[in-house]
């Protein structure tokens, strides 16, 4: 990984959490909601679910490369947050909600034992690529990656996760609780800690 690789788009690697999305959070916590045309306002909660809900699902999606998987984290992420702050959490709700779903998608690799047959399945789904050799190799690099993040420490692995999910330096430093100006020493902490474990587990 490097920085400059980083530097695309948030939205390639969002998930298309459109259909669940759509049931809004009430599918999440099980709590009727009031439909809108009543004219009941919708709660921090109801807004804050329609605004994270996907990048959620990103972040997760990008620790784990499943995109099933990866909604059953964001919405585990969703209910956990409504169990702990109700139906207005806090200004701090987004960066909790960003770092859980990073922690938990770490969690599920490093404690799911079928994470590599469910893995390999994706891997071998048809490919933009021509080339065979091109597409093993890139879905080998992907299966390394994925295997050191589950062996790194998780403060270096949730590091990595929200920074090449598209988030900005600031928007890891509010989620993570830290200064703007030790984002960039921390990830180049992770990366080399990520490049170190890549390569011993090769020799």
């Amino acid at each position: 990984m490097c920085h400059k690789s980083s530097d695309r788009g948030a939205s390639d690697d969002v998930v298309d959490s459109s259909a669940f999305r759509s049931l809004g959070s009430r599918a999440v916590t099980g709590i009727p909601r009031p439909a809108a045309a009543v004219g009941v306002r919708p709660t921090t909660f109801d807004r804050l679910f329609d605004e994270e809900y996907a990048r959620v699902a990103a972040i997760a999606r990008r620790v784990l490369g499943d995109p099933v998987a990866a909604e059953d984290v964001a919405q585990e992420v969703f209910l956990d947050l409504h169990r702990r702050f109700g139906d207005n959490p806090g200004a701090k709700a987004t960066a909790w909600a960003r770092t859980a779903a990073a922690h938990t998608a770490l969690n599920v690799i490093r404690s799911n034992r079928r994470r590599a047959v469910r893995e390999e399945g994706y891997a071998n789904a048809p490919s933009l690529a021509h080339d065979p050799q091109v597409a093993a190799e890139a879905a080998e690099t992907t299966r390394a990656v994925r295997a050191a993040l589950a062996r790194i420490p998780k403060r270096h692995a949730t590091i990595l996760a929200l920074r090449y999910t598209g988030l900005s330096y600031a928007e890891v430093a509010s989620a993570l609780g830290i200064g703007v100006n030790a984002v960039g020493t921390r990830l180049r902490r992770a990366e080399a800690r990520l490049r170190k474990e890549i390569g011993d587990a090769s020799v």
